[in-house]
């Protein structure tokens, strides 16, 4: 079987690199409806993201992903079935999706048959996919990638599974690591709706971003849990899992859908928690100025497996360390502050994930404030020493060398807070409400933001002031605070 396999893909990269050399070589030819020179060329391998140019591939837009996905608990094998609509921006010979150790069995473009091949990528692999009939610029196309594997494979990246003690699973696929589950456009630049059908045994819970539509028989004792997200998500914020897991519902401000997710076994424990969520949508609606952006919302707990925090869209996901924690309500409004910054308006490349993280720590700070937990002036100054000398070894704020560092988290919201101290609470807050609405459900960059900085303030010199903040390698004095130790 392996010689066989190996013969087969040989084949089938041979059979892609020779379509891809035919369609550069191919002059330029008008079709029968058209004056328009048809040039079909392959699409790049990545978008050129400052951290990671090989992320996300060119030549398409991404507009909706379907993908049905049948799990086996403890054994973690999986079969799968992910279904793309995109449109070309560029006439195509062959495309790219980002995949990490799936097994592909089939695929198809516009309904029939096309050759495809894995190579290696920066984080994972990439699937080369050539059509039997290159796509045209501008007009929708349908692929179809059938697949299996199992959730316990080492990827080529960093593993995006999470693993429970009961035999099941949840997703942590921040920043890239959506390609372990299925094929997908892996970039934040590129956003597109989503549908789900998780399949799995009966007693088992499936979960997934947005809203569940609907539950039905599947063969083999198993049901299949179908869910619909209405707004576009980036595929670094997919959310699915399979656990013996417990659902809690109930309603935000203005009738906001609350559906949240806690091992079956302590639901008596985690209940009173998740219902604090309301309250905390409430808090940030009004000190944001800006509803809630989606349509429903939930927090899930797991049982073990996962120690972090991550703002999977509607549904974020959190390990069961941070509530033994009496401050544990504020990683709860740090996740879901993230729900306006980074999954509505989400950074157009990852240099920018300041955007993201900034304002999450910031408003968490606000909101530990106002509950004593600790003074945001007293944060920030801890956060403001330290920052001069992350600026010189990892980058500043709004440049950073990597992912995960102290300068795009507390380092942003050192910056967040100098621009309220400049400028006054209201004018802040009009900045930020303007930022959350001109972008809602799109992507920004840094220059998004300072210009529109500047545009609600009608002040030329915030942009210099923004600048020096994001950009500098020595931290600029703080304003209102002299005593805090730096010179101009």
């Amino acid at each position: 079987m392996a010689e066989k396999r190996t013969r087969t893909v040989r084949a089938a990269i041979a059979t892609a690199a020779a379509a891809a050399t035919l369609a550069l070589a191919a002059p330029a030819q008008a079709t029968p409806f058209t004056s328009t020179p048809f040039t079909p060329t392959p699409g790049s391998d990545g978008v050129g993201d400052p951290l990671f140019p090989t992320l996300g591939n060119g030549g398409y837009d991404v507009r909706h992903y379907d993908l049905s996905f049948d799990f086996t608990p403890v054994t973690y094998d999986f079969a799968a079935t992910m279904k793309i609509r995109a449109r070309a921006t560029q006439d195509l010979s062959s495309f790219n999706l980002d995949v990490d150790s799936l097994a592909v069995d089939r695929v198809t473009v516009n309904g029939a048959p096309a050759t495809w091949a894995t190579g290696p990528g920066q984080t994972g692999q990439e699937l080369t996919v050539t059509p039997a009939r290159a796509l045209r610029e501008r007009r929708s196309f349908d692929v179809e990638v059938t697949y299996h594997g199992n959730g316990k494979t080492k990827p080529i990246g960093q593993p995006g599974w999470r693993y429970m003690s009961d035999g099941g699973f949840a997703s942590a696929a921040q920043a890239s690591r959506a390609d372990t589950f299925a094929p997908v456009n892996d970039h934040p630049s590129d956003k597109a709706t989503w549908t789900f059908h998780l399949t799995a045994p009966k007693g088992w819970t499936p979960a997934a971003n947005g809203d569940l539509t609907g539950r039905r028989g599947a063969p083999g004792a198993k049901e299949t849990w179908d869910f619909a997200l209405k707004s576009p998500m980036a595929p670094e914020l997919l959310g699915i899992s399979v656990n013996k897991q417990s659902y809690v519902y109930g309603r935000g401000p203005h009738g906001v859908k609350l559906r949240h997710l806690v091992p079956e076994d302590q639901l008596a424990k985690y209940r009173p928690i998740v219902e604090e969520t309301g309250g905390q949508l409430a808090w940030l609606e009004k000190t944001l100025g800006v509803r809630y952006p989606f349509d429903t919302y939930g927090v899930q707990i797991v049982r073990d497996g996962y120690g972090d925090a991550l703002e999977n869209q509607t549904l974020s996901l959190f390990g069961p360390g941070w509530f033994e924690r009496p401050t544990y309500s504020t990683t709860m409004v740090h996740e879901l502050t993230h729900q306006w910054f980074g999954d509505s308006v989400t950074p157009a490349t990852w240099q920018d994930a300041w955007l993201n993280e900034g304002p999450a720590v910031y408003y968490a700070a606000v909101w530990a404030d106002q509950r004593g937990f600790k003074a945001i002036e007293e944060k920030m100054k801890a956060a403001y020493e330290k920052l001069d000398a992350v600026r010189k070894s990892e980058g500043p704020p709004g440049k950073p060398t990597g992912l995960g560092g102290f300068n795009i988290y507390d380092g942003a919201a050192v910056s967040l807070y100098a621009l309220q101290q400049r400028l006054g609470q209201d004018e802040f807050d009009a900045v930020m409400k303007a930022w959350l609405t001109k972008y809602r459900h799109g992507n920004a960059s840094t220059k998004d933001f300072v210009d529109n900085a500047v545009k609600v303030t009608g002040d030329a010199s915030v942009r210099t002031f923004l600048n020096h903040w994001l950009f500098d390698l020595d931290n600029p004095p703080m304003p209102g605070h002299p005593d805090w130790g730096v010179t101009p």
